[in-house]
């Protein structure tokens, strides 16, 4: 006889470093491709020359990573319209000279509303991540919920509804660490207005 947790499939979960050789470090994040990244994704990667890229889940196609590693390495979460492929998580430790910058996790449902579910605001203290990086919805935002920066890049695939297409930038030095969004099509900067965000 199956109990409950039997049927809930275990979260795979990883860990990994990106070592930063300079000062800073831009790392670009990604989600919800389906398969069919906007035609301008790689004109924009090579205007902001990322160090590493994000893709937050819902890639779609393999070949869609394979792509992107064309410009930097690439760390993948699997979202709920992959398969096995992927782990659900990944905790990324930004380390410049044998110190952490920043720990980054990375998911693809991670929110209700802009506010982290439970169990993803557990793991992200247990891991002292103070970004979680996110896809699921389409809809780009920076939010911060008790402490942590919540970031969806928003979706870099195909339109949903009038919800735009756009990317994730974070800037991450010894100091600090930003994100913002840049606009797919246009390649400037993003932000929100009062109809953007509405399905």
């Amino acid at each position: 006889m199956l109990r409950a947790n039997d049927r809930m499939p275990r979260i795979v979960h990883r860990r990994e470093s990106l070592v930063s050789e300079g000062d800073d470090l831009r790392i670009l994040a990604v989600a919800d491709t389906h398969g069919r990244p906007h035609p301008a994704l790689g004109e924009r990667i090579r205007e902001l020359g990322p160090g590493h890229i994000l893709h937050a889940g819902d890639v779609g196609d393999p070949a869609v990573l394979r792509a992107l590693e064309a410009y930097a390495p690439v760390t993948a979460v699997r979202g709920n319209i992959d398969g096995r492929d992927w782990p659900d998580r990944v905790t990324i430790d930004v380390c410049h000279g044998g110190r952490t910058w920043l720990t980054i996790l990375l998911t693809h449902i991670a929110v209700n509303g802009t506010k982290l579910r439970a169990d993803v605001a557990r793991c992200a203290r247990a891991e002292e991540a103070s970004i979680v990086v996110c896809g699921h919805s389409h809809v780009p935002f920076a939010a911060r919920d008790a402490g942590t920066i919540v970031f969806n890049p928003g979706s870099s695939g195909p339109r949903r509804f009038r919800l735009p297409i756009v990317l994730g930038v974070i800037d991450v030095s010894q100091e600090a660490a930003s994100v913002h969004h840049i606009d797919c099509e246009t390649g400037l900067r993003w932000k929100p207005d009062s109809g953007s965000l509405r399905p």
